[in-house]
């Protein structure tokens, strides 16, 4: 076999492909043995009908049509190993000659990761938010926590902001009343937003046994998107009440004897959380440095390819969940359908381009995954994912996904070499020493969301 590579363009080569007769043999067997158990012809019997028999019978073409699709990937992958390429998708294939007993020739164009030249990046720079934690935000902290454990009681007054109301609801559309437009004791507190558009003007004084109708556009059900006319009946007003904030409460709510422990912790536990996003703002910010820095060009099949699966995960997994479509989202976004498409092609560029860019790192810098990062990062996925760690597992393996998983944690590592390596200052003018684990897990998760040309090379090498 003979083989050449003819470069398109920087991101897909086409290869010619020379196989000399003789070496279609194992195909041809295998081709005439398939047709043998396939067909049946009066005096042989089934599975031992002569070559010539079947030729005459059935004709050359068929078999040699049977041998050629047998061979094909065969002698494909051989040309691609042999001019060392990194194909990305299905080829194009084309046979451009077939002579019987003399030669098979055929051409095979396909996309391929795109050869880059990593720059040298310790001369990156970013700026990150200071950890800083304010007294307004411990109260704020322990305000929401009070605000948990707040009580109620009936109060025989008509209903005001802040009160938790138990009503009973009605919707109609076009003057009747939807199947699932009725809901009886109901829960809200008014000025939390959780129910319809104007549902607190229509409840506020009223009192229990009261009753109100309003005009809203229903947020769910059979009827999602529609204007509705709805109509509220209060069954009953409570006052909220909130605790004493004092060593009680701390006892109440917390595993801590005293108040001063608890806005300890907080304390605590809010610069834990301003040091993690910190690190998250560090790698986004490095990694958008490292990208100005390389030349990525993108092949076309596989951006079509990434955008489309984001606005089918967006429209059939999404907002299908919150029973939306794409128009009543776009609505809501205040975005127009050209905005989507830029903003939808702009994320798909850059997840393409990291991923290249991270993965081309992971050779230069020779990172290796063990089996130890695997597991604690199959640990994160399982306990984001909401399932058990030996189910999640399960499901990797028998989804073919194990390697994507060994690529979010390589792209995660070569992140992290980047940010180790750039230097990284506060709004303070202060030099950031980024933590280990909040950093592994940061990057990692940016490394998550790169796995376009991941899922390629897994349908090239399915195919």
């Amino acid at each position: 076999m003979k083989s050449a590579v003819e470069t398109l363009n920087p991101t897909r080569v086409r290869l010619t492909v020379e196989v000399p007769f003789e070496e279609l043999k194992d195909s041809l067997d295998a081709a005439y043995k398939k047709i043998n158990q396939q067909v049946t012809v009066k005096g042989f019997r089934k599975g031992k009908i002569p070559a010539r028999v079947i030729d005459q019978r059935f004709g050359r073409g068929a078999v040699l049509e049977e041998a050629v699709n047998d061979a094909l990937p065969k002698f494909y992958t051989e040309a691609v190993n042999e001019a060392e390429l990194n194909p990305l998708g299905q080829p194009e294939v084309d046979i451009t000659e077939l002579k019987d007993g003399e030669t098979l020739n055929f051409t095979a164009e396909v996309d391929i990761r795109p050869a880059l030249e990593i720059p040298d990046y310790s001369g990156i720079e970013v700026e990150v938010d200071a950890v800083e934690v304010t007294d307004e935000d411990i109260e704020k902290s322990v305000e929401q926590l009070r605000e948990r454990f707040a009580s109620t009681s009936p109060v025989e007054r008509a209903a005001e902001e802040g009160d938790v109301v138990t009503i009973d609801l009605e919707a109609k559309v076009d003057g009747e009343v939807l199947e699932d437009g009725i809901a009886s004791g109901v829960s809200y507190t008014i000025g939390s937003g959780e129910l319809l558009d104007g549902i607190d003007d229509a409840v506020k004084g009223l009192e229990a046994g009261g009753e109100a109708t309003f005009t809203s556009e229903l947020k769910g059900g059979s009827a999602a998107g529609q204007e509705a006319e709805v109509t509220v009946k209060v069954t009953q007003v409570a006052a909220r009440e909130l605790p004493e904030l004092d060593d009680e409460f701390a006892q109440l709510a917390s595993e801590f004897d005293t108040l001063d422990e608890l806005k300890a912790d907080s304390r605590k536990r809010l610069a834990d959380m301003k040091t993690y996003d910190q690190a998250t703002q560090a790698q986004e910010r490095v990694l958008e440095k490292l990208l100005e820095l390389v030349e990525v060009p993108v092949p076309e099949k596989l951006l079509e390819d990434e955008i489309n699966t984001r606005k089918h995960n967006l429209e059939h997994h999404q907002l299908g969940q919150m029973g939306l479509d794409l128009e009543k989202y776009l609505e809501i976004q205040g975005k127009t359908a050209e905005e989507f498409e830029a903003e939808t092609k702009e994320a798909a560029v850059k997840g393409i381009k990291t991923q290249f860019v991270l993965d081309e790192l992971v050779k230069v810098e020779k990172l290796n995954v063990n089996q130890e990062e695997l597991t604690e990062h199959l640990m994160r996925r399982a306990a984001s994912s909401g399932m058990s760690p030996d189910q999640f597992a399960q499901a990797v393996v028998e989804g073919g996904q194990v390697p994507l998983l060994v690529g979010e944690v390589a792209r995660g590592k070569a992140l992290a070499v980047v940010v180790e390596a750039a230097t990284v200052k506060d709004t303070n003018g202060e030099l950031v020493d980024l933590d280990d684990e909040d950093e592994t897990e940061a990057t990692e998760a940016a490394a998550e969301s790169t796995d376009a040309a991941d899922a390629a090379d897994e349908e090239k090498s399915e195919g």
